[in-house]
């Protein structure tokens, strides 16, 4: 009997830092998990806000297989085409139709389909279009598409949306995810049905920060109330994020194992 699936899922990438932590640490991650899919959250890669093209393209090529976004998906205006043209990277669904990329994908690998989709909190944020009406269209959707398991990347505020979400597809698809809040939940466990979820995976960023950003401008903002220019930290960075072991039936897991390395970068 074949190996089940088991898919890599690394929380938001912050910064250079970040990108650097994910490509020290993957090789090995690799080597000791041997997962069938590698999923990162990209959405704080480029200086702390969005993604470019050049670095999706540098995800990809160590190893990358699908990157999903966040809040931050069009800072950088030069993606917009390239989220359009790529499939393997994914921005919030319940965006507005008429906005650049879209919400969903399908990987494969040795014959076993990976669908993945992001999808963002109505909570705190703007997506558009509301979160639960649109996750349900999107998973029927990857359904169809004969998907032996389905990842949710829920880049939501409000822990209370995660939770609800988790529950609501708990037996439909694979995982529930949560990113956003940069800070490792520790609720990781597979639901009754068999869907692995987790409130928030953490980041792949500094730890000595205010989640990514540079603690002595965080703080100045906080006590001043004034305008402050947000930069990533530069020190201590860790990977943060899970990995989940396929059930034996379809779209179910029989595990969900949280991982937080300190790669020497």
């Amino acid at each position: 009997m074949p190996e089940p699936s088991s898919i890599l899922f690394v929380g938001d990438v912050i910064g250079s830092i970040g990108r650097r932590a994910l490509r020290a640490a993957l090789p090995a991650l690799r080597e000791e998990h041997a997962p069938t899919f590698v999923v990162v959250n990209g959405e704080n890669a480029a200086g702390g806000v969005g993604i470019t093209s050049k670095i999706a393209e540098e995800m990809f090529s160590i190893g990358v297989d699908v990157i999903t976004l966040g809040n931050h998906a069009f800072r950088q205006r030069e993606v917009w085409p390239y989220l359009d043209e790529v499939d393997e990277i994914v921005r919030p669904a319940n965006y507005l139709a008429s906005m650049p990329g879209h919400g969903s994908c399908v990987v494969e690998t040795g014959g076993v389909k990976l669908g993945v989709l992001n999808i963002m909190g109505n909570l705190h944020l703007d997506p558009g279009r509301h979160m639960f009406t649109l996750a349900e269209a999107e998973v029927e959707k990857l359904l169809r598409r004969g998907c032996d398991h389905v990842l949710i990347d829920v880049h939501a505020e409000a822990t209370s949306e995660k939770v609800a979400m988790g529950w609501e597809f708990d037996g439909r698809v694979t995982a529930v995810v949560g990113t956003h809040t940069h800070v490792p939940t520790a609720d990781a466990r597979v639901l009754p049905k068999g869907t692995a979820y987790i409130t928030d995976v953490g980041m792949c960023g500094p730890r000595d920060s205010v989640i990514g950003v540079k603690k002595e401008l965080a703080i100045e903002a906080m006590r001043t109330k004034l305008p402050v220019r947000f930069e990533p930290s530069e020190r201590d960075p860790w990977l943060c994020g899970v990995l989940i072991r396929g059930g034996e039936r379809p779209r179910t897991a029989a595990s969900i194992t949280p991982i937080q390395v300190s790669p020497q970068v």
